[in-house]
């Protein structure tokens, strides 16, 4: 089982072997007291999730609606890391990249343990473009297709500007979501990853404040 805090990372190091790992996002699941923390693989994490219990509506509410939010945070770094202008702001796509990437596989293999799993969009009441409930009422922060399209046409300056708008925003809106949750849920796993994207998120806020 995964220890409290486990957290999400790239890990980086001076060989070549350490720099083959920068390129795969890791998970590190922290030790006993007294014990060393370990380094773990997405897949090796999703095996330690804890034993699932009876399934929670809102708990399952909760992590399909942040694969398809972290998705779009995955899209948007991917044209971040093609066309930003600004180093600062391609580092910053990269993290996000590195840390939201197995944050999704946990997710789903916790849906999967459950039996709600399936390809984003497939779960009851989820739309297109980041929308869910049966009046379609848009997820906290998502960006609106228009404003993805905007994001893909823009070049250079204006392309920082408009990226770091929408990350900000977007940001914003997954934690608030992780917030919402952590005040209902009693599962161990939903508070662990809500916790570590309220720290990660607003840790990047700050990033892109200073950029903005």
């Amino acid at each position: 089982m995964l220890a409290a805090g486990w957290g999400l990372t790239a890990c980086s190091g001076d060989d070549g072997e350490a720099a083959a790992q920068e390129e795969r996002p890791q998970v590190i699941a922290p030790g006993a007291p007294g014990e060393d923390a370990e380094i773990l693989s997405p897949e090796e994490a999703a095996e330690r999730l804890p034993e699932p219990g009876e399934p929670d509506a809102a708990d399952i509410g909760y992590m399909h609606r942040m694969v398809d939010h972290h998705g779009q945070a995955l899209q948007m770094s991917e044209l971040a890391l093609e066309r930003a202008e600004n180093e600062a702001v391609r580092g910053i796509a990269e993290r996000i990249a590195a840390s939201q990437g197995p944050e999704i596989e946990v997710m789903r293999a916790w849906l999967d343990d459950r039996g709600a799993g399936g390809e984003p969009g497939d779960h009851e009441g989820h739309g297109d473009h980041g929308e869910h409930g049966g009046e379609g009422e848009a997820m906290p922060g998502m960006a609106r297709p228009e404003e993805l399209a905007e994001l893909a046409a823009a070049e250079g300056v204006a392309f920082d500007a408009l990226f770091l708008e929408l990350m900000t925003r977007h940001h914003e809106g997954a934690v608030t979501m992780a917030a919402e949750v952590l005040g209902t849920t009693t599962d161990q796993t939903v508070e662990q990853l809500a916790t570590d994207v309220i720290a990660t998120q607003n840790a990047e806020i700050d990033r892109m404040a200073a950029l903005a």
